[in-house]
């Protein structure tokens, strides 16, 4: 008896505990609304992060993709034509060169920029360091002539005539007969000096080795003016040989003050006779100041206009004339050379000297070609002259 009484007590107890655990449990599996709210925003920002990465990096290699074919795009174009018919020259026509003798070259915009640093180099006086540029475009252009052109031109006007003329000579060979360089190349040839000079030139070596030292613009050390510019204008005119003008710049040096009734400015043009003889030109000479004072009182250059002009046709003029076509300047005055139209035969415009002096001592000189110097040096006064 107290066996059964003792199991029925154990069954109710069982079946108590089994009803608290399951009232338990049911309790526990009823989840709070807004622990599902949380939990949706959580994956909802995980899923947006997660795909903001995947948008970025796959960006980033897309990037780099159109980088590497725009590159390869950039490297397999053909180089554009040569920059020699863009920089502009005293040359202006340039060889034939046939599709398949063309040679792998840089491009046209660094060749242009070493000719235009080449030239500014030039210009302030840096003649070394703009022949490197000159050879620096030629490794890439070896044969074009604007850039053997300038290497010539800075030759000349360093008085290295041995090696301007190896370099004329080079544009000669490589340019057409009917072309502007051919052309010039055998002008700077004919009128050039020899390594060895002749014995009547011994008088004029001379006096140029004894010439004060220039500075840039061709004006001597220690000098109150200068010439700032010089500007060449062609005119076209079907009734002359030659029609061109100087625009001549006469600048004072800082601090100076000048008399412009002491300053005096010789303006001479050359002509060669026969492509052989150079003599002081017989054609018309006019000059004008462009600037109206003229009296250097202020900073700014004083312009003077000189203008060349030969006729195509007309008589010849006396050799004892000729002296009279330079055009002597003095400050407040206008008028006209004493030279005349005449036709010499043979004679072509070649090239100019100026020379600026004040109170009879040279201050500034400069020709061009620059040769002209070695034929027809300037007197330091003008009392020699």
């Amino acid at each position: 008896m107290p066996s059964r009484v003792d199991s029925l007590a154990r069954a109710r107890e069982q079946k108590w505990v089994y009803w608290g655990m399951r009232t338990l449990l049911s309790r526990a599996i009823q989840v709070d609304p807004t622990f599902n709210i949380g939990l949706s925003l959580i994956l909802i920002v995980a899923v947006a992060e997660i795909f903001a990465a995947s948008s970025h990096y796959i960006g980033r290699s897309r990037a780099a993709q159109v980088s590497a074919q725009s590159v390869a795009a950039t490297v397999a174009r053909p180089p554009a034509a040569s920059i020699s018919a863009r920089i502009p020259a005293a040359a202006s026509a340039q060889p034939t060169v046939s599709p398949g003798a063309a040679l792998p070259s840089a491009s046209p915009s660094l060749v242009a920029q070493l000719v235009r640093e080449g030239m500014e180099l030039r210009d302030r006086g840096d003649t070394t360091t703009a022949l490197k540029r000159f050879d620096e475009a030629l490794d890439s252009e070896p044969d074009n002539t604007t850039v053997l052109t300038e290497k010539a031109k800075t030759y000349d006007s360093m008085q290295l005539y041995d090696r301007s003329n190896e370099v004329w000579q080079r544009i000669k060979e490589i340019s057409p007969s009917d072309s502007a360089t051919y052309e010039l190349a055998d002008r700077r040839l004919k009128v050039g000096v020899s390594t060895s000079p002749p014995p009547e030139a011994e008088n004029t070596t001379t006096a140029v080795d004894a010439a004060p030292p220039k500075d840039i613009g061709g004006k001597p050390e220690g000098s109150v003016m200068g010439i700032a510019e010089v500007k060449t204008m062609e005119t076209p005119d079907p009734d002359a040989e030659k029609n061109m003008a100087l625009q001549i710049g006469i600048k004072k040096q800082p601090g100076a003050t000048i008399d412009h009734k002491k300053v005096k400015i010789f303006v001479k043009f050359y002509d060669t006779v026969g492509d052989k003889d150079i003599k002081l030109t017989d054609a018309d000479v006019n000059y004008e100041w462009l600037t109206p004072k003229h009296d250097w009182t202020e900073t700014n250059p004083e312009v003077l206009s000189v203008r060349y002009l030969r006729a195509k046709t007309a008589g010849a003029s006396p050799e004892s004339s000729l002296s009279e076509a330079a055009a002597a300047v003095r400050p407040g005055q206008k008028g006209r050379g004493k030279g005349s139209a005449a036709n010499s035969g043979q004679r072509k415009y070649l090239g100019y000297i100026i020379q600026v002096y004040y109170d009879d001592d040279l201050q500034a000189v400069q020709a061009e070609p620059s040769r002209l110097l070695q034929h027809f040096p300037p007197s330091k006064s003008t009392v020699t002259q």
